[in-house]
Order: structure tokens, then C-alpha cells, then sequence
């Protein structure tokens, strides 16, 4: 009988990139030795991912689905857009998604745990796409937004989940169109502030320091007034409610 704790199973996890309930049994097999554990991995074939997890993963896409209760929205990355734009990684995406939706959970390390249809964890789901598509795949982030009765929901996919965007608009439940017409307008336009009292101070003097040094050869009795139109230019750029919209 092995004495293998679950720290031992983590480290194989890491290392290899294989579930942890394959881990463990891989552990089991080999009396506790990690080592023996990864070798019994890749004899097994399981362990194809134990140099793909150190990998750096800057491609990827965001997916979204919804219920009655909440939107959900979750970005898998890859290492290459090549795998990104494979439609197996895209339907492996949306089906983290609806899993997502069921279980809502609020961070993707506790999603990772989360248990599937078929019983594996979405973890383990993980490990053996990563195995299949070659390269390496990681859960960079979930986000659960809970409806209401005084809430709509705009969710606007561009250029294949490369680019999601969301608005929630306050004071009334059927305003979905409308509010997916903004989540384009945010899509194209990145406003970075809701509006400019959400600016913070530091970003506002900054901004300020900026024009100040701009106008420091007009006139002193004209300079106050340029700063200002440059700031309300800024907050025009960069504050939703102040831009133009894109529609009209």
C-alpha cells in the first residue's frame, strides 16, 4: 500500500498536465514515487502534455451562454491561433461553457474542479484536450453575472469570441437588443470608463500634467481653457456614455 497524499497528486498534476484521479492511480502504481508515476504516465501515453503545460498560451476565445439565472462567460486559451480557429477547440469551448453554466462557478480554479456529464473533472477534460490537439490549453478565466427582475443583458461576440463584450442596463428585463447593440459599440470602440467620474484621480492629473505641458507656450490667460476642451476630448474618447455611437 502507497502512502500518497494529495500534495504528491498536485505536483503530479502540475508536472504532467494528466487528471488527477490518472494521477493518482499512476502514483498508486508506482508505490508513491513521482518519478516511476510520470513514467508510468507515458507508457500509458497519458503524460503527452508534460512539457506542453510550460508553454505560453496568447491565443484563445471567449465563450458565453446563458439561462433563466445568470450569463456566464469563459476564455480557454491555446498556444496558436491555428488550434483556435480548429473547430474541435471551438466546440470544446462552447461545451466549457454550458458546463460553466451549470455549475456557475466564480473562478476558473474552482471550475476546474467542477465534475462533468461523464464524471471526469473539467480539469481532466482539460488534460486529454490537450493530449488530442497537441498543445497547451488553459482555463484563463470565468465571470457568472446573475439576472434580475430589473436587469437586461447585451452579449456581442466579434471576430469568432476574440473579442466579447457585455452590458448590463438597470431598470428593466427586456431590453436584450438594445443592450447587445451596445456590446458592439464596446467591442469597437473600448472605452476603458463607464463615464468620467470613473476615472481615477490619478489617471485625471496625469492626463491634466499632460495638456498643461502641451499649451505651456499660449497665452496664460488662454491656457485653463485649452486644458479643459483637451480633458473633455479625453473623457470623449474614453468614457462610454461620452462617446459617439457607433450606430448612428
Amino acid at each position: 500500500m502507497s502512502n500518497v497524499t494529495a500534495s504528491m497528486v498536485k505536483e503530479l498534476r502540475d508536472r504532467t498536465g494528466v487528471g488527477m484521479g490518472k494521477c493518482k492511480k499512476a502514483l498508486d502504481e508506482a508505490n508513491g514515487d513521482i518519478e516511476e508515476a510520470i513514467n508510468v504516465l507515458r507508457k500509458s501515453g497519458m503524460a503527452s502534455a508534460v512539457k506542453k503545460e510550460s508553454r505560453e498560451t496568447n491565443e484563445g476565445m471567449i465563450a458565453s451562454a446563458e439561462d433563466d439565472q445568470a450569463v456566464v462567460l469563459i476564455e480557454v486559451n491555446a498556444e496558436t491561433d491555428f488550434v483556435v480557429q480548429n473547430e474541435r477547440f471551438q466546440e470544446f469551448v462552447k461545451m466549457l461553457s454550458g458546463e460553466l453554466l451549470k455549475h456557475k462557478a466564480t473562478s476558473a480554479e474552482a471550475f476546474l474542479q467542477c465534475k462533468s456529464e461523464n464524471g471526469m473533472t473539467i480539469d481532466e477534460l482539460r488534460a486529454d484536450q490537450i493530449q488530442s490537439m497537441g498543445e497547451n490549453l488553459q482555463v484563463r478565466r470565468v465571470m457568472v453575472l446573475e439576472k434580475a427582475s430589473d436587469k437586461s443583458f447585451g452579449v456581442y461576440s466579434h471576430m469568432g469570441g476574440k473579442i466579447l463584450a457585455v452590458v448590463e442596463l438597470t431598470g428593466a428585463n427586456d431590453q436584450q437588443s438594445f443592450a447587445r447593440d451596445l456590446g458592439m459599440h464596446v467591442a469597437a470602440e473600448f472605452p476603458e470608463y463607464l463615464a468620467p467620474e470613473d476615472i481615477p484621480a490619478e489617471v485625471k492629473a496625469r492626463e491634466e500634467e499632460i495638456a498643461r505641458e502641451q499649451v505651456k507656450t499660449k497665452p496664460a490667460q488662454i491656457q485653463d481653457k485649452i486644458v479643459e476642451g483637451k480633458l473633455g476630448a479625453f473623457f470623449d474618447q474614453n468614457c462610454f456614455i461620452r462617446q459617439k455611437y457607433i450606430r448612428d
